[in-house]
């Protein structure tokens, strides 16, 4: 009885379907988190009937055919790249995207991963890096007699030096954009890999054609809708239920028919 594993994949599929919708709302206040989406694939049909095959001899055509179903199965995850809400925190090294653009991380093993989490602190040689430690793309060093940080809108890291009238450019903070930025592959930590399906990254400085522009001392919040995220939960979980009912509806069928004598 082919509706047993019909149904099975189903509820599969639902029950993944809960797991991002999980995701999304366990993430609802994660920095700059992007919510995911899942899509689904209808399987492999089986032909009974062929359409469009011939059904006499004298040329008449099948208009329509038989062809059943084998279920569903799921085809992506994928990201939804929709602008967050803008936080302020009065944290001096504290940076938010508004438009396109990842920040540039440099990792441990000397790869560079990519982010829209702008949470950043000085670590013990001035330099700017991460939560983790992890430099921020290029490298720049706030000297130690600095009493006061600007970074504009174009990524420029001004510093005030005591004793010194005019603010002093300390270095240029470069933004990343990609051809398919949901093609990065996540990593975990908020930060992102280049892939071949994302294509190769195109750096510039905020606010060229086509970078986004900084905002210094807020950042981006998740782009996470809990209204929505909870209708998608009871929706899951109502298709998981009838998935169910159908398995069970097949169970006491396949009853009928062995009570037979």
């Amino acid at each position: 009885m082919r509706s047993l594993s019909i149904a099975a994949t189903g509820m599969l599929a639902q029950q993944r379907n809960v797991e991002v919708v999980s995701n999304n709302l366990a993430n609802m206040n994660t920095t700059s988190y992007m919510r995911r989406r899942t899509e689904f694939q209808d399987l492999l049909y089986q032909n009974l009937r062929r359409v469009g095959s011939a059904s006499s001899d004298s040329g008449n055509i099948v208009p329509s055919g038989v062809q059943l179903g084998l279920g569903v199965k799921l085809a992506a995850v994928y990201r939804i790249h929709e602008q967050g809400n803008m936080t302020a925190t009065d944290n001096t090294f504290d940076m938010a995207v508004q438009g396109k653009g990842f920040f540039q991380i440099t990792l441990p093993s000397g790869d560079t991963a990519y982010t829209r989490d702008g949470t950043f602190q000085l670590n013990a040689s001035g330099e700017i890096v991460t939560h983790d430690g992890y430099t921020v793309q290029p490298g720049i060093t706030i000297p130690n007699n600095a009493v006061d940080v600007t970074i504009n809108s174009s990524g420029q890291v001004l510093a005030k030096i005591q004793g010194q009238v005019a603010l002093s450019t300390v270095g240029q903070i470069q933004l990343a954009t990609f051809p398919n930025a949901a093609g990065l592959e996540a990593e975990g930590g908020n930060l992102f890999t280049e892939t071949d399906a994302s294509g190769a990254a195109t750096t510039g400085n905020p606010g060229a054609v086509g970078f986004g522009s900084l905002l210094q001392g807020f950042l981006e919040t998740s782009n996470v809708n809990a209204v929505e995220e909870i209708s998608n939960l009871i929706s899951a979980q109502r298709a998981y239920e009838m998935n169910s009912k159908v398995i069970q509806t097949s169970d006491d069928m396949m009853g009928t028919l062995t009570s037979i004598r």
